[in-house]
C-alpha cells in the first residue's frame, strides 16, 4: 500500500467546514425561464417602489391638505378652524383638503374671519408640504374697554394670593398693555388707559400683582416699544407723583415688597414721616379714616320696627371750610329676625325650602338659612344669609317707604365708616355686608366716582361674635363671595337719596 501522508487536525477541520458550506449553499433556479439575476432585480425594484410610495405618495393620498402658517400683530391670537381652537399665533397648522372657516381672535380686538379653500400636493407632501402664510394685523375697536377688561381680570386674580412655584399668576395687565400700547399714540386713549391703570393699582396686593402693574405702566409709557431714556424718565416721574399724592402707599409697599426692599423702605425718612402723620387721622375707636371727610350724627327715624340714625357727611373745602356733601340714614342695629321673617313671609322665593333653587341661580350656598343652636350666637338677628338675600331684603324694605326719591340698600364701606365715626356700635356682633365690590386697597383713589371692577367678592366689616376681641377692630376688613352664608354674617340697611353714593 502506498504511503499516505497524514493530515493534521487543522486540515481535517477545514475540510469538514467546506463540505458543510457546499451542502447548505442555495442555488436559485430560473423562474418561468427567467434567470435569477433578472427576477431578483425586479423584486428589489418593487420593494423600493413600495417604500417610495408610502413615503412620497401615500400620505398625500390618504390625508391631502396644506400647512397654514399664521402670524399676528399683536402676537398670541387664537387660531380657530371651523370654530375649533387649534393654536396661538405664531403657529403652523395642517389643514385637510377642502373649504374651511379660518378665524383669528384676541380678547379686546376685532376678529379676522374668512372662508378659505385648501388643496395640497399629492407627491412629497410629508416632506415638502404646500404652505399658505397669513399675516394678520388685528385692531381694537375699543382699546380703553379692552384694557379695562384686562384690569378686571387682574383684579380677580388678586383674590388667589401670592404666586408660588406650583401656582403661577398670569401677567394679564402688562401683557394686554403690550398688545394695546400701540393705540396709546392717541392722547385720549392713552389717558383712558392710564386711568384704568390707576384703578387697577387698588388690587395690586401681591408681589406678582405689583410687578405686573409696574410693568404695564412702563409699557404704556414706551407705547409697547423698548424703553427709551425719555420713557423711563416719564415712568419714574409717574411713580414718584403717585406715591407723593397717596402717602398711605407707604404701608402698602411695606406689606407687598420683598423683605429686603421692605426693610429699606421702613427705614427711610419718608416712611417715618408718613407713619407719624397718620396718627392725626385716627378716631377714638382706632379707625384710620380719610382726613378730607368728617361726619355728624343727627336725628333718628323708625321704619317697620327698625330704627335709623341720620348721618351728615362733610368734606374739607379750601375756599369755604366745611361743606356738607351728603346725608343718609343707617340702621342702628343689624336686621332683626322678626323683620327678616316678615320679609320671607312676603317673598316666598327666598324661604329655606327654596334653597336648592337659589343655589342653582348662584344666589346662595348650602348654608343658606341653616339655623342651628350655636353657643354665643347673638339672638334675634338675621344671619345665615347671602349678599344677594340682603340686597333682596333692601329692595323689599324700600318698597314699604313712602315716596320714590329714596332708596334702601346696603351701606358702602365709606358710609359704614362714617357711621362708626359718629359712635354707632358696629363691631363685635356680626360681620356686615357692604354694597360695592371689594377693593383690597380702598385707600387708593379711584379714577372716577363709582369706578369698580365686577370682581367676585363683596366687603364685610366689623368682626363677629366668634372673633376674639383683640383680633378685630373698627378698621378690620374682610371679603366673601356674594353667595356665602354663615352664622357670623348679617347686615344693616341704609336709606339714601337714589344714586347718592359718596
Amino acid at each position: 500500500m502506498p504511503f499516505m501522508q497524514k493530515k493534521d487536525k487543522k486540515d481535517i477541520i477545514e475540510d469538514i467546514i467546506k463540505d458543510i458550506i457546499e451542502e447548505d449553499k442555495v442555488r436559485l433556479k430560473p423562474f418561468l425561464g427567467i434567470r435569477p439575476g433578472i427576477y431578483l432585480a425586479f423584486i428589489y425594484g418593487l420593494i423600493i417602489l413600495a417604500i417610495l410610495f408610502y413615503m412620497l405618495l401615500y400620505p398625500g393620498l390618504k390625508n391631502p391638505g396644506m400647512v397654514l402658517s399664521v402670524n399676528t400683530v399683536p402676537a398670541g391670537a387664537a387660531v380657530r378652524i371651523n370654530n375649533i381652537y387649534m393654536d396661538a399665533a405664531p403657529c403652523e397648522i395642517f389643514i385637510p383638503k377642502g373649504r374651511h372657516t379660518v378665524e383669528i381672535v384676541l380678547p379686546g380686538f376685532g376678529a379676522w374671519k374668512e372662508e378659505m379653500e385648501f388643496g395640497g400636493p399629492v407627491f412629497g407632501s410629508r416632506f415638502f408640504p404646500r404652505k399658505i402664510t397669513l399675516n394678520v394685523e388685528l385692531k381694537s375697536p375699543n382699546p380703553i374697554g379692552a384694557f379695562m377688561d384686562a384690569a378686571a381680570e387682574f383684579a380677580a386674580w388678586s383674590f388667589y394670593g401670592e404666586a408660588t412655584q406650583a401656582f403661577q399668576i398670569p401677567l394679564v395687565l402688562s401683557e394686554n398693555a403690550y398688545r394695546l400700547a400701540g393705540e396709546a399714540v392717541n392722547p385720549a386713549i392713552r389717558s383712558g388707559m392710564k386711568q384704568t391703570l390707576t384703578g387697577a393699582a387698588r388690587y395690586a396686593v401681591t408681589r406678582t400683582g405689583l410687578r405686573d402693574l409696574v410693568r404695564a405702566g412702563f409699557l404704556l409709557d414706551s407705547m409697547g416699544q423698548s424703553p427709551s431714556p425719555l420713557s423711563l424718565m416719564e415712568s419714574l416721574e409717574n411713580i414718584y407723583g403717585f406715591l407723593k399724592e397717596n402717602p398711605q402707599t407707604a404701608f402698602w409697599l411695606a406689606e407687598t415688597l420683598p423683605a429686603e426692599a421692605a426693610s429699606l423702605l421702613t427705614a427711610s425718612s419718608w416712611y417715618g414721616q408718613i407713619n407719624d402723620s397718620m396718627g392725626d387721622h385716627i378716631s377714638e375707636n382706632g379707625l384710620v379714616f380719610n382726613p378730607a371727610y368728617s361726619s355728624a350724627r343727627g336725628q333718628t327715624q323708625s321704619h317697620s320696627g327698625l330704627r335709623f340714625r341720620e348721618i351728615a357727611v362733610f368734606s374739607e373745602n379750601a375756599a369755604s371750610g366745611m361743606a356738607q356733601t351728603s346725608a343718609f340714614l343707617i340702621a342702628e342695629t343689624p336686621v332683626t329676625l322678626v323683620l327678616w321673617e316678615l320679609f320671607l313671609e312676603e317673598n316666598p322665593l327666598w324661604r329655606a325650602q327654596n334653597r336648592e333653587s337659589l343655589i342653582d341661580q348662584g344666589l346662595a350656598d348650602s348654608q343658606y338659612l341653616s339655623y342651628s343652636l350655636i353657643p354665643g350666637l347673638p339672638e334675634n338677628t338675621a344671619a345665615w344669609l347671602s349678599w344677594h338675600a340682603a340686597k333682596a331684603f333692601c329692595e323689599w324694605f324700600g318698597s314699604r317707604l313712602p315716596g320714590t326719591e329714596m332708596e334702601v340698600r346696603l351701606p358702602t364701606e365709606f358710609e359704614w365708616e362714617m357711621g362708626v365715626i359718629t359712635g354707632l356700635d358696629m363691631v363685635g356682633e356680626f360681620w356686615e355686608w357692604c354694597e360695592e365690590p371689594f377693593v383690597p386697597l380702598n385707600f387708593l383713589p379711584a379714577p372716577n366716582p363709582g369706578f369698580n371692577f365686577e370682581i367676585p367678592e363683596r366687603p364685610v366689616r366689623g368682626g363677629s361674635w366668634i372673633n376674639p376681641r383683640h383680633t378685630v377692630d373698627i378698621g378690620t376688613r374682610g371679603s366673601l363671595p356674594p353667595d356665602s352664608c354663615s352664622p357670623f354674617v348679617s347686615f344693616r340697611p341704609v336709606i339714601a337719596v337714589k344714586e347718592n353714593l359718596p
